[in-house]
């Protein structure tokens, strides 16, 4: 696996594989978790991160390429202060404790989102994991963590800006180019956990046309079994990027000719 770049499938239709290139999730349902068994709701997020421990194993076993998690977005500073604060330092002890673990099995490590909020020293600690698994490539792991759609779609076109003065019109190319997820092809499946049914602006731009997966499943329960039952959803499903049911049997077909000709 190598970084192909973005392209962008209201351009172009993508080639289609039985397992999920790229998959996208929100780890939700930490807290309710946690409530169910009276517990702090600090203690779901510790388990939460077993859970996505579990998930990026059964990930690689499917021949999943890309993994994408989004733990923490640029509105979630608006919990309590010390939940935040607990947050932010479970990412710091989980990327001292399993960083080594994550290079030692060959996968990359990214994190997208505004970083101008983090302490240093977990800018330091995103820093060196990134740097340290750069060129590993069983799996791209990016953690999303203050991190919006939104935002990621302003910073792009601020950056197109910047980068050609006087700019009058920018494309759709250009956006692509400047977005956070710009290393990796748009998620072919995106999984929600805890029951809810929206997507929270996470990745908005790259949605456009991936496959929705929603479970009432609880992410400190989701495991390998669960992952591919959401597979196992993809794998049912017709994806046809704006063309028709007839057209996509009849390519099918062209494909079979050829491949037994």
């Amino acid at each position: 696996m190598a970084d192909q770049g973005f392209i962008s499938s209201t351009q172009t239709v993508p080639n289609l594989n039985k397992v999920p290139r790229h998959i996208a999730i929100i780890m939700d349902g930490n807290g309710r978790w946690a409530r169910k068994r009276f517990l702090p709701r600090i203690a779901g997020h510790t388990r939460g991160v077993e859970a996505l421990r579990g998930t990026i194993r059964a990930a690689i076993e499917h021949g999943v390429e890309y993994l994408t998690v989004f733990a923490f977005s640029s509105e979630n500073w608006r919990r309590p202060a010390d939940e935040v604060s607990f947050l932010m330092q479970l990412f710091i002890k989980s990327l001292q404790k399993e960083v080594s673990r994550l290079h030692e099995n060959g996968i990359r490590f990214r994190v997208i989102g505004d970083r101008s909020r983090f302490e240093p020293m977990l800018v330091k600690a995103i820093e060196a994991a990134e740097e340290l698994t750069a060129r590993n490539t069983r799996l791209c792991l990016t953690v999303a963590a203050n991190y919006g759609g939104r935002w990621d779609m302003m910073t792009a076109v601020n950056r197109a800006l910047a980068r050609q003065p006087g700019l009058t019109e920018i494309t759709e190319h250009q956006i692509n180019e400047e977005l956070s997820m710009s290393f990796a092809p748009e998620p072919d499946l995106f999984i929600r956990t805890g029951g809810e049914q929206r997507i929270s602006n996470f990745l908005l731009w790259q949605l456009a046309y991936t496959e929705f997966y929603f479970t009432d499943a609880l992410w400190p329960d989701f495991d390998g079994k669960a992952l591919n039952q959401a597979i196992v959803s993809y794998q049912e499903r017709e994806r046809r990027f704006g063309r028709t049911s007839e057209q996509l049997t009849t390519a099918t077909a062209g494909c079979n000719t050829e491949c037994h000709a």
